[in-house]
């Protein structure tokens, strides 16, 4: 499968041939549903947490006499029947997620890459190149692109401040290294756009 291959100005400057072990499968819907549940599981913080009747603060003392009161005996204050006492059976700290299987993942972001290609939602530009962190000229250059007020995940081989810096403020457009990219990110844009660094290092990564 090739696709064009555009400069920033949107002009067409070539053609790319795209990996089919990354962009030519047949996408495997149940692996991706389950990385997704695995992927949003694990961004549960997982930090609600109760105290039992040993960790509330107080019950010393006895509240009253064991016998001779007419009432029920007991023993503390912090018992969980009572107001301010311990939470039985409560939440504490923990990990949501779980363990997933390295291939199993690596299948659902090939499937992710694959379904974009077979949906013509993946474009190549030959590189990004802004000479300053402004907003403005990342807009000028999807809208040439036809991006502009689209959903779009931008891959760039390394690190890129100017492009980080100029996508931060538009809505929908989101920055990542290739060798990175997870399959919630690719699912959740309508396009992908690579540049060709990019493109090389999504076939070295996940190919």
């Amino acid at each position: 499968m090739t696709v064009k291959v555009y400069n920033q100005e949107g002009a067409e400057v070539g053609e790319v041939e795209l990996k089919p072990e990354v962009f030519g499968i047949e996408p495997n819907e149940s692996a991706v549903q389950q990385y997704i549940t695995n992927y949003l599981a694990r961004q549960r913080q997982g930090n609600a947490s109760t105290r039992t009747r040993r960790e509330v603060r107080g019950g010393g003392a006895k509240p009253y006499r064991q016998k001779g009161t007419g009432r029920a005996r007991m023993g503390t204050w912090r018992t969980p029947l009572r107001r301010g006492g311990g939470t039985v059976f409560g939440p504490h700290p923990r990990d949501y997620g779980s363990r997933f299987p390295k291939r199993m993942k690596q299948l659902a972001i090939r499937s992710v890459f694959s379904d974009k290609a077979q949906s013509e939602k993946v474009k190549v530009i030959d590189k990004i190149d802004l000479t300053e962190a402004k907003t403005k000229s990342l807009v000028t250059v999807l809208s040439k692109l036809n991006l502009d007020g689209r959903k779009c995940l931008i891959l760039e081989e390394g690190r890129n401040n100017n492009l980080a810096l100029s996508c931060r403020n538009i809505p929908g457009v989101q920055v990542c290294r290739a060798a990175l990219a997870n399959g919630y990110q690719l699912l959740d844009a309508d396009y992908v756009l690579l540049t060709r660094a990019g493109l090389e290092k999504v076939g070295e990564v996940f190919s």
